[in-house]
Order: C-alpha cells, then structure tokens, then sequence
C-alpha cells in the first residue's frame, strides 16, 4: 500500500515542501530509501525500525521504498524519521488518518521519543506559508516553532502520543504561543562603557559606528584595551527588533546552535573568531552549506582581533558580504544565498612586535617590516571600512581614576534614538541604518551645505579618495549629523568623517 506524508527540508535559510512517499508491497523483506538522501537520512531506517517496534507497533517484514520527493533536491539531517515513520505505519494500515494537510518535522529516538531537530523555524515558517493548517513538530521544539505567527503547532514526546491523537483517542495538544517579550534583555557577560578607562575619542568612533551600523578597525599597542572596547560594542546597540530578532533566531537554528532555553534570540550576536579559522568557518560552505561566521554575527558584531593574521585570502572573503550583506556559497548543485549583516570590528597592532610609534617604548621591527605588516590588509579591503581609529596606550593617572565614564546605557540611549530617526527616514524601504544606503539612497538623503562641499571636495583632491570612499564619508558624515539631530550635513560633520578614514602609520 502506498502512504503519503508532507515534511520539509531547509535549502540556506528558506524551507523546501518535502513529499515523503511511502510504498509497502509483498517480496523480500528491504528498506530502501531514495531521493538523494545523505547518511543521516539513510541511517533513519535503524532508527525509525527500533522506534516502531519499541513502541508496540509492528514493524512491517516486506519490502519498503520510501522516496524523498523531489528527488534532485538532497535531503540532510535526521528531520525524516517522523514521517517516514508515520508513513510505514499508514502504509501498513496499523493506523487510518488522513495527513495531507499537515506536516510533519522530526527526529526519533530508538525508544520511540521525539528528539530536537534544526532548522526547525524556517521549516514551519514554510509550512504555513503553503497553507498546511497543522504541524507536527517534538516537543521540546515547540516554543521555537509557535514563534511563527498563525501556525497551528501541534507538540509530542513520543511516537506513540502521535498516533493515538492521529487515531483520535486524544484530543489535538495544541501548543500557545507565549507572548514575545520586546523588553531589553541584559547580557551581564557584556563590557560596560563606563569601565574603560581613557579612550573617550575611540569611544565617540564606536558611538558613530553603532549609530550607523559602520565598520570600524582599532590600531594601537598591546595593552591598549582595543578587546575591551570591542567586547562593549554590544552593550551600546540598539535591542533588536523582533523582525531581526526572528531573522537571527532562523540563522542559529538551521545552524543548530540555538539555545535550548531560548527559543528566540533576543541579544545581538557578537562572534569572535580565531585568526586559524578556516574559509568555509568563516563565510560558510561545506559539502551541505551551512552559515559561518559573517552569518552567525548577522545583526550583530563580527570582531576580528589581530586582524593582519587573519591572511589575505579570508580578508578578500569578506569583500563581498561588507558591501551586498549577504554571502552567496556557489556550488555544482547550485548557489545558496546567506544573510550577512554584520558590523566589521577590527583590531591591530601598527608592526610585528606591536610599538611603532608608541611614544615610551622603542619599535623593534624595520621600516620595511612595518610596511609590509601593514599591507597584509589590501587597499580594496581598507576601502570597505568606514572607521579607523588609533588606541594609544592608557596612562597611569586614568587607569588609577576612581570616577567612571558614561556608561553603556547613556550611550545606548543615544544611538537607539538616531537609530529610530534612520528608520523613519528608510520607512518603506529595506534599510534599516545609514551603512546599508546605496548610492542613490546618498544622493537622496545626504544634503550638504556648502562650506561641507568645499571640504568634502578637497579631502577628495588630496588624500585621492575613491567614489566608494566618497560615499562612505557621506553615510558616516550622515550618521554623525543624525546623532546631533541635525537635518543636513555641515562642515563639523564632515570633518569628523573624513578624519575616521583609514590610513597608513608608514
């Protein structure tokens, strides 16, 4: 007899209506399944055998072919048991319901539970998209799956649960939805601003960067608290706004790293990663693409400490994700397309040993050493930041201060309301934050008087500034203006713009 269930797979982050077909038919006993599947998928015929025997169910000894369909699309991950399982058990007429308006998501454990599964949002976003009124999904995944507004999510523990409702020897347990909390969530394990001693220029620079949403790199010598000041970057951005926050949330759980605790992330990400991560760990990849870092941090803060070791080629990576904020993997099979919406934090030494041009202790490295240090970063990739900033070293009479600075909330305060001021203004539109405009979103918005022409003219003619550098000083130039409320670019603005440009120590 042949069965028909409806599951789904995740293709980047968007769903894929899968149709799991289900034939039983007299020969010898086998249990195939086709429709490129990977190991995980091939390895549910051991897993789904045990569960339908492990809860009192009789596991048919014929022969059974179950397709994935379609069958150029290829399946990954353990998401099929369920209804693989639900399909044998239709086909074998141990159980008469009719599933073909639900979907059904799931792994099975071999005593018939219900385990977690990735990727769990997107798939139900999907779901109720096609207009499947039910989805089945384990219980300890229905908080994140009753985060799609209007689906009707139906939760179990165990196999066994499924087919007695299925059966309708018990009612529908329908899980509600709780209410999303919009109130700013602490993160206690965030650098607050008013602990960092000294340093209040690199604060402003960090300031004008949250405001905006613009890319920032730190120079200066060991010491000189440029991790500090990039771990409390976080603590003075805006609280996400749940359309981000369901953004997010759908990266980390085809990813598999959402928290089991929170089934929606509500703090902005902040991913850190080692200089020796590899290509694939940091835009993403492998042979199942899968989002990497510049993903993970979407909505929040990618920091890049020691950023010249990173290397040329994973630098060149990030080219193309700093300007269109996203990341296309192409493959034989076809291109996947990955959210990459990121604030870029650098930090560096100016040389090899780390003190040139500090005014108390001598560089070590030669001239040529420090050119060449410096130049690991290419001119196109330099071009892509909107902020540098040199972090001298601290005196002893600051670090000895017992009074502290302003702390993050001040500041966060601040940004939030001239981040609200660039959301009125891109009303309509996709932007979010003056980073993101186009070049015509720059000659919509950025207006700016004529002694901030003159200077922006000159700067042009003298430090040889590229066109996108020219827009990049007009989007920054807009942000600072933004923070003082102001309606149009002047001269000060301008100037503070064109002092943040990166530029070489040699």
């Amino acid at each position: 007899m042949l069965a028909k269930v409806m599951s789904c797979a995740t293709l980047g982050l968007e769903g894929v209506i899968v149709e799991v077909e289900v034939d039983i038919s007299p020969g010898l006993p086998s249990f195939t399944i086709v429709g490129l599947p990977d190991t995980a998928v091939q390895e549910s015929r051991e897993r789904v055998r045990s569960a339908i025997r492990n809860s009192d169910f009789t596991f048919p000894m014929k022969r059974i072919v179950v397709n994935l369909a379609p069958a150029d699309l290829k399946k990954a991950g353990p998401a099929y048991d369920l209804p693989i399982a639900v399909g044998i058990l239709l086909g074998s007429e141990q159980v008469a319901a009719d599933v073909s308006r639900a979907v059904f998501l799931g792994e099975l454990s071999l005593d018939g539970g219900l385990r977690h599964t990735t990727g769990i949002l997107p798939m139900v976003a999907l779901s109720q998209e096609k207009g499947f009124p039910t989805i089945v999904v384990p219980a300890t995944d229905a908080r994140e799956a009753a985060l799609v507004e209007g689906a009707r999510i139906v939760a179990f523990d165990t196999l066994s649960q499924l087919i007695s409702y299925l059966r309708g020897d018990i009612p529908a347990p329908e899980y509600e939805a709780e209410p999303l909390d919009e109130s700013p969530q602490p993160n206690p394990s965030l650098t607050d601003f008013a602990h960092v001693k000294g340093q209040e220029h690199v604060k402003r620079a960090l300031e004008v960067a949250a405001a905006g949403g613009h890319n920032v790199i730190m120079m200066g010598p060991p010491g000189s608290g440029k991790t500090m000041l990039a771990r409390s970057l976080p603590s003075i951005l805006p609280p996400m706004t749940n359309e981000e926050a369901i953004e997010v949330t759908k990266v980390y759980s085809i990813s598999g790293l959402l928290p089991s605790d929170s089934p929606l992330i509500r703090q902005r990400p902040y991913r850190s990663p080692h200089y020796t991560v590899s290509n694939v760990g940091l835009v993403g990849g492998g042979r199942w693409p899968r989002p990497g870092e510049v993903s993970l941090s979407h909505r929040g803060v990618l920091f890049l400490d020691e950023l010249p070791e990173f290397g040329h080629s994973l630098l060149e990576l990030l080219r193309q994700p700093l300007e269109d904020k996203m990341i296309t993997i192409s493959r034989a099979q076809g291109s996947l397309t990955f959210p990459a919406n990121f604030m870029l934090v650098g930090a560096m030494n100016p040389c090899p040993c780390g003190y040139y041009g500090d005014p108390v202790k001598e560089c070590t490295c030669s001239h040529g050493l420090v050119s060449r240090y410096q130049k690991r970063i290419s001119g196109p990739f330099m071009d892509r930041v909107d902020i540098f900033v040199e972090v001298p070293r601290v005196d002893y009479e600051k670090l000895t201060d017992e009074r502290l600075g302003e702390g993050s909330s001040e500041v966060q305060a601040r940004v939030a309301a001239t981040r609200l001021r660039q959301q009125e203004r891109f009303r309509g539109t996709r932007l979010i934050c003056n980073a993101e405009m186009t070049a015509n979103d720059v000659r919509e918005h950025c207006h700016a008087e004529d002694s901030a022409q003159g200077l922006l003219r000159a700067a042009m003619h003298q430090l040889n500034l590229s066109a996108r550098a020219f827009h990049r000083i007009l989007k920054l130039a807009r942000t600072i203006a933004d923070l003082e409320n102001g309606d149009i670019i002047r001269a000060p603005h301008l100037a503070e713009a064109i002092q943040y440009r990166p530029r070489s120590l040699v």
